[in-house]
């Protein structure tokens, strides 16, 4: 079968191309991808090519797909998961599959498995290992974004503080506890506070920093004070760049003790520092922000490591658990993974928005590979639509959505295209 898909050729070298897919072996999956979301994370290994450790050194003669926030449908089984898988069966597929030990992964490393493409084959291992994921939501961008949802769901695990008068930890935030967010304006940062607020080991104030006031004001109108206030917490939005003095400020706000829980969403040493001075005694700082620059630092005060216990985790991605925790809430309607999306495009546009995802505003860029569509903001679904019937109907459904991409512009999207 022939697929078109945006290849990684070297640093920078993104294409489509079309070419022809081999025939799946016996433990194969054929498969059609619906919808990919596009991660910064992509983003680095395009601008890195080979010297990305997911990426192997050979992708000039054996370029790889690009895109592992993906779902999609399943077209033909081989013999050997004939019995457990059938074609038309919906999945997303966990891609932390660390393939021969090497950290390979759709999307960085494989010719034939990664997101942003029409068709696809799924090797054995996802199977094997309980990384493809059986999916029954209504809608395929739900199932992408369950992916980066884990990712800051990993995150909030893999947080720790150690019990008082012993050396025994106990994972994640602490309940009831003071948390902060900061740079967390963006989509991940819209995630991680929907996260928090629905979340089991809820805060009892969250403070959320950005330094973009536009962000922050979308932040604020789809995931609300008063919705916080709800669920037991005191949610206060923040910008810094406003503030003379912003680590006084976050102190105020936690009545000068500091915080438990501490995420830093921006690769940027300032706010890693920052991050650091409003730690409370036991306070973790989870660095969430992947750097491309494989020498970042910045400056940690080890003298509160020694006396007030203070301390650092990070997490890569998420595990298959986290997958299957994102689906279930989204599921439950506990989270809402739509406030993370901005843009609609097709493949053709996967290129250029790739390349230039740093400096496309707005927050993820959901890609729908067999649509003809350039990248297109939402928001401006409406002033396209005076000239073009589609737009015309899918900003009139954004609009009754609150704003918001949904499961019903989804299937009117597929529709228009016979997807």
């Amino acid at each position: 079968m022939k697929t078109k898909a945006v290849r990684l050729h070297g640093k920078q070298k993104l294409s489509v191309d079309e070419f022809e897919l081999p025939p799946i072996g016996r433990d194969e999956i054929l498969a059609k991808v619906i919808t990919d979301s596009v991660c910064m994370s992509t983003y680095k290994a395009a601008l890195l090519g080979a010297d990305h450790k997911r990426v192997p050194a050979d992708i000039a003669e054996n370029p790889i797909i690009i895109g592992h926030e993906f779902a999609g449908e399943v077209i033909e089984v081989g013999e050997a998961w004939k019995d457990r898988y059938h074609p038309g069966d919906k999945f997303s597929v966990q891609p932390n599959i660390n393939h021969k030990g090497l950290g390979y992964a759709p999307g960085y490393s494989f010719p034939c498995f990664g997101g942003d493409a029409t068709y696809i084959i799924i090797p054995n291992e996802v199977m094997e290992n309980g990384f493809y994921l059986e999916y029954s939501g209504d809608a395929f961008y739900k199932a992408s974004l369950a992916e980066p949802m884990s990712c800051i769901i990993a995150a909030f695990h893999a947080t720790y503080h150690a019990q008082k008068e012993t050396y025994e930890l106990s994972m994640g935030a602490v309940p009831g506890g003071r948390m902060a967010i900061l740079a967390g304006a963006g989509p991940m940062g819209l995630g991680a506070i929907d996260y928090a607020m629905h979340q089991e080991r809820k805060p009892s104030v969250l403070v959320v920093t950005d330094i973009d006031s536009e962000r922050l004001e979308r932040a604020e109108a789809l995931l609300t004070v008063e919705e916080a206030a709800r669920n037991g917490i005191e949610l206060i939005y923040l910008n810094t760049a406003e503030s003379d003095d912003p680590v006084k400020q976050l102190m105020a706000f936690s009545d000068g003790t500091g915080y438990d829980d501490v995420f830093v969403f921006a690769p940027v040493a300032a706010v890693v520092e920052m991050g650091d001075a409003i730690l409370s005694d036991n306070g973790c700082l989870n660095f969430f922000a992947g750097p491309t620059d494989s020498s970042f630092s910045a400056s940690f005060n080890f003298y509160k490591v020694h006396y007030a216990r203070t301390h650092i985790a990070g997490t890569s991605g998420g595990y298959t658990s986290d997958m299957k925790e994102a689906l279930e809430m989204m599921g439950k309607g506990l989270i809402n993974p739509s406030v993370m999306v901005t843009h609609i495009g097709g493949l053709e546009s996967a290129v250029e928005t790739t390349l230039n995802l740093p400096n496309i505003p707005g927050g993820k860029k959901l890609i729908y590979p067999h649509i003809d569509m350039e990248l297109t903001a939402i928001a401006d679904f409406e002033a396209k639509g005076a000239d073009d019937r589609l737009f015309r109907t899918l900003a009139e459904i954004v609009r009754n959505h609150g704003g918001l991409w949904s499961s019903e512009a989804e299937e009117v999207l597929l529709s228009w295209y016979g997807i």
